[in-house]
């Protein structure tokens, strides 16, 4: 995967979670949908935040970030299924594309720790 599909999938993935969580305060859960708007959409802007690092350093200590918010929010996307909040069918989308993202930003951070 390059910078550029990642940059492009985080982004995507925020358009959804902003609806999704606008959403769940329609339907009165609204602490969960500001933690789930807040890492949700962190993702993506600390994935643009690393493609203007100042050196490579900077660049894996964003994508490091990234990385942390999208486990974060398959945390809260979890909790949301578990709890049943809302109907699997509208939750699951969103929680295998978190799955993606871990997995692509985990690679992305591993690649930069192991290089010297």
């Amino acid at each position: 995967m390059t910078e550029n599909v990642t940059k492009s999938k985080s982004y995507d993935f925020a358009v959804r979670i902003i609806r999704f969580s606008r959403e769940l305060q329609n339907e009165k859960h609204f602490e969960i949908a500001s933690q789930l708007l807040r890492s949700g959409t962190s993702i993506g802007a600390n994935v643009e935040e690393a493609s203007a690092g100042q050196s490579r350093r900077d660049f894996f200590a964003k994508m490091a970030i990234s990385s942390k918010e999208a486990r974060e929010t398959n945390y809260w996307l979890r909790l949301i299924r578990d709890a049943e909040l809302v109907s699997l069918d509208r939750v699951q989308p969103l929680l295998d594309d978190s799955y993606e993202l871990v997995k692509i930003l985990c690679s992305i951070v591993k690649t930069g720790t192991t290089e010297k």
